[in-house]
């Protein structure tokens, strides 16, 4: 019985040793992956990111090509702008496009958000300084960006953009999060 619990302890303090040594391990992101984190953090805390801008982004050898749509013109030179000055990035190149301006889109977007957000299952997404949702309006069609935590969330979400009156066609790009 003896020999029993000596053999517990040492496993469990085997077990302690390599918990407490796996945050170091874990933490320790490559050199490229903290570059691409501090990407995204810059282009997301971007003063006039909204939740009416959808921009990505690849990372590769110190190269970022910068994807998506944005509302407001100028958004698209500052995204190029703050991801240049970041520590690892050599080079961007800028894919972003400005959306069109049409006050029928404006009157969508804001339409569709407001549909989503006062939503009692979706109420929460409308949450923070950047919400997971982004409602993205070209010519009349919408198309949702983002993540959500439910599969019925996402299907909820397309179904309110779709009951807005004016539009056109809705592509339902949320993800659930795993």
């Amino acid at each position: 019985m003896l020999q029993m619990i000596r053999k517990a302890t040492m496993g469990l303090a085997l077990g302690l040793a390599l918990v407490a040594a796996a945050p170091a391990a874990t933490s320790a992101y490559s050199p490229e992956a903290r570059t691409a984190e501090q990407v995204r953090k810059q282009i997301v805390t971007l003063p006039f990111y909204s939740i009416f801008d959808h921009v990505t982004f690849t990372l590769r050898d110190g190269v970022v090509t910068l994807d998506g749509e944005v509302y407001r013109p100028t958004l698209r030179k500052s995204a190029e702008r703050v991801a240049m000055r970041v520590e690892g990035v050599n080079r961007v190149v800028n894919n972003i496009e400005v959306l069109p301006l049409s006050p029928n889109d404006d009157r969508l977007r804001l339409a569709v958000a407001r549909s989503i957000f006062t939503n009692s299952v979706l109420d929460r997404y409308s949450m923070g300084a950047n919400p997971s949702i982004h409602v993205i309006v070209r010519n009349g069609d919408v198309r949702l960006e983002g993540v959500v935590s439910r599969e019925m969330e996402r299907n909820v979400a397309g179904m309110m953009a779709n009951g807005v009156p004016g539009v056109f066609s809705v592509t339902n790009n949320l993800r659930v999060a795993r």
